[in-house]
């Protein structure tokens, strides 16, 4: 076995153990973002999942990228282009017993990491009803001023998710730069 051919297996032997069955790690954008939702529309109905657990993936998994493309702190510009910047973050669908795992990772500045950690710790204190009617309230509402999109990101993915969405922030860095990870369940 040749070198090329070793690490592939070794990659490919990882992804088997983790039951990966979508990964993406590198610069976000919304073309990005749409050619990845057909790839993942097409793996999720592969593994059998039904309609509505299909739904909720692919809802669960836009929301990660768009929140990853309004709020990753590792932006890059490409030089001419009238496009928005476009944002550094990682995601990732498994599938272990049965119940599909998204998780998304993006560097966060110190104000959107405290922003982050107030919203998803009220999330995660409020009952599947609770989550249900905040949902239906936030779609008759403005849009706050602090969002990117329509403040209803975060409340789609716990709405959907069979646990409630786990996270953690890593430690700031000298740049007062921390590192998101999010988790949903469905």
């Amino acid at each position: 076995m040749n070198d090329i051919q070793r690490q592939w297996d070794d990659f490919h032997s990882y992804v088997e153990r983790r039951d990966v069955i979508f990964y993406y790690v590198g610069y976000f954008s919304q073309t990005i973002i749409a050619a990845m939702a057909d790839a993942v529309k097409l793996r999720v109905e592969h593994a059998g999942a039904v309609a509505q657990t299909r739904r909720k993936l692919f809802s669960s998994f836009i929301e990660m990228a768009q929140n990853i493309v309004h709020y990753s702190a590792d932006s890059y510009e490409k030089e001419g282009n009238s496009e928005a910047s476009m944002r550094h973050g990682a995601v990732f669908i498994s599938l272990t017993d049965g119940r599909y795992y998204l998780h998304c990772a993006n560097p966060v500045n110190a104000d959107v990491a405290e922003k982050l950690r107030e919203k998803l710790e009220h999330l995660r204190s409020l009952t599947i009803e609770e989550i249900k009617l905040e949902y239906k309230e936030t779609l008759r509402a403005e849009t706050p001023a602090d969002s990117k999109g329509a403040g209803l990101g975060f409340l789609t993915m716990a709405r959907d998710a069979s646990a409630p969405l786990e996270f953690e922030l890593s430690p700031a860095t000298d740049n007062g730069m921390s590192m998101f990870y999010l988790r949903a369940t469905i």
